[in-house]
């Protein structure tokens, strides 16, 4: 069983027919933490969504969980879907429930049927991110830290095999984004989950130092494969 959890290969990334990456070649291993960087508008995004399905794979090969990104189509985005987790910079919390019933919103959404599993698993996640007695509470009842950490409880529901994090600590301050960092990497650690998170906060990277992929010039450069980017 191969241990890559995502891998390119002279992948051609598009946003409907512009060229938004040319030849984009990396691997990711299982339980490994990456940093995906670059200036706006240099195809972070393009590359995500290419990642989690919502753009198409047209040219060069691609997998992810092992989902061929080739053979995404509306029918097997949500198998794909199932193996990943997804953090936003926003939340994206449903405003008019609360913290357990938005976990449980997803795992209805997902094919979850038995109660008691739900239960159990919605009080799994809040544990793992320190939001064990929160459960009843609603979003705006929160802090933004808090809710971030609602937001990476949803995104290990399904225990995925891949977090792709999108700007996680942009709206929140120094001390919480810390937290929020030494919890992504204790999940990352302890549970040798791949995380992905595209980020601008350059004094968190230079706390926590790890691999870098950066989008520049219709290009992605990897820090594993050259000394200085």
């Amino acid at each position: 069983m191969s241990d890559t959890v995502v891998s390119l290969s002279h992948a051609n990334i598009y946003q409907g027919s512009n060229l938004i990456l040319q030849d984009v070649n990396f691997t990711i291993e299982k339980g490994e933490f990456v940093y995906l960087v670059g200036k706006t508008g240099t195809g972070k995004s393009s590359l995500l969504k290419t990642l989690y399905g919502e753009l198409p794979l047209k040219e060069g090969e691609g997998m992810v969980a092992g989902f061929d990104l080739k053979k995404m189509n509306w029918k097997k985005v949500p198998f794909l879907r199932r193996n990943l987790g997804v953090v936003f910079q926003d939340f994206q919390l449903l405003t008019d429930r609360n913290v357990h019933q938005n976990l449980r919103f997803v795992l209805k959404a997902t094919g979850w049927k038995d109660e008691k599993l739900m239960d159990e698993k919605i009080n799994e996640v809040l544990a793992k991110v320190g939001l064990k007695s929160k459960g009843f509470k609603m979003p705006f009842e929160m802090s933004g830290g808090e809710q971030q950490r609602v937001d990476i409880a949803r995104a290990l529901l399904n225990s995925p095999k891949l977090i792709l994090a999108d700007e996680p600590t942009g709206n929140l301050d120094p001390e919480t984004s810390d937290e929020l960092m030494q919890l992504l990497l204790q999940i990352s650690k302890t549970y040798s989950t791949t995380i992905l998170m595209a980020t601008h906060d350059f004094p968190v990277i230079n706390k926590y130092p790890s691999r870098l992929l950066k989008t520049e010039r219709n290009q992605v450069f990897d820090s594993a494969k050259v000394a200085e980017i």
